[in-house]
């Protein structure tokens, strides 16, 4: 018997996910880059969380502000009162990530954990608000996730980190591998390396076995129409409006 979606994949394929609320436009992981794809029509938002030095989790992709901010210096090491001040594109805030859930009560958030300290935080803030068909959590590092689960418990979404996605690439060709019990999507690129991930066997064995594939983060159109052909389940993006007429054109923008 095929077993049913967790809520968080509830929701007519391909997914849309907004990477980093639509990265191209360099106002990445802000309100106003959410704000942006919700109104584009989005219900899933892509985005990744950090932990100041006093707790406050924030949601922001790089381990410091030097990059896309107007500040410098490590986030974990910072205290809140220091990072609000940082301005992303010299203009917008980093959002903490529960008043995004508050400002954006029906959309769903794919949350890429990028710290090990994040992990307890970002799970009490879904236990405390009864997010859990409005999240999934991944991360590179498999044993962040993997604990993220034993925290949550089965309620809680999760996507396969590097060591699950190599499992499954192994058995799609034919060799032997063990696996997380408990993903309900694997979250992967096109290619690692130069070497292809996403293919006609690797999809079949994830659907196998219940899983959905997503493709990160895929910006050309004609990249998205071939993974869409093959069968991805959805595309993450930061090219908003490319991503939404390419569904569009094919009746499969929901």
């Amino acid at each position: 018997m095929t077993r049913a979606p967790h809520p968080f994949l509830d929701h007519p394929a391909p997914l849309a996910f907004a990477h980093r609320g639509g990265a191209a436009d360099g106002i990445e992981n802000t309100a106003a880059a959410f704000r942006r794809a919700a109104l584009l029509g989005y219900r899933y938002f892509e985005t990744d969380v950090h932990t100041t030095a006093d707790g406050a989790l924030v949601a922001f992709h790089d381990t410091t502000l030097d990059r896309v901010t107007d500040a410098r210096g490590p986030v974990a090491r910072l205290p809140w009162r220091e990072v609000r001040r940082a301005r992303i594109g010299g203009r917008e805030p980093l959002p903490l990530f529960a008043d995004l859930l508050e400002e954006f009560p029906t959309a769903r958030w794919n949350v890429d954990v990028k710290s090990d300290a994040a992990v307890a935080p970002l799970v009490e803030l879904v236990r405390r608000t009864g997010a859990w068909d409005r999240v999934c959590v991944g991360s590179f590092a498999e044993p962040r996730v993997a604990r993220a689960a034993r925290l949550a418990g089965p309620r809680l979404a999760t996507s396969y980190g590097v060591r699950g996605v190599l499992g499954l690439r192994l058995r799609s060709l034919g060799l032997p591998a063990a696996a997380r019990a408990g993903a309900v999507c694997a979250q992967v690129p096109e290619r690692f390396g130069g070497v292809r991930v996403v293919d006609r066997r690797f999809l079949r064995e994830a659907h196998a076995r219940g899983l959905q594939v997503h493709v990160w983060t895929v910006n050309d159109p004609e990249r998205m129409r071939a993974l869409l052909d093959l069968g991805a389940d959805g595309i993450m993006t930061d090219h908003l409006e490319t991503l939404r007429a390419v569904l569009t054109e094919r009746g499969a923008w929901v």
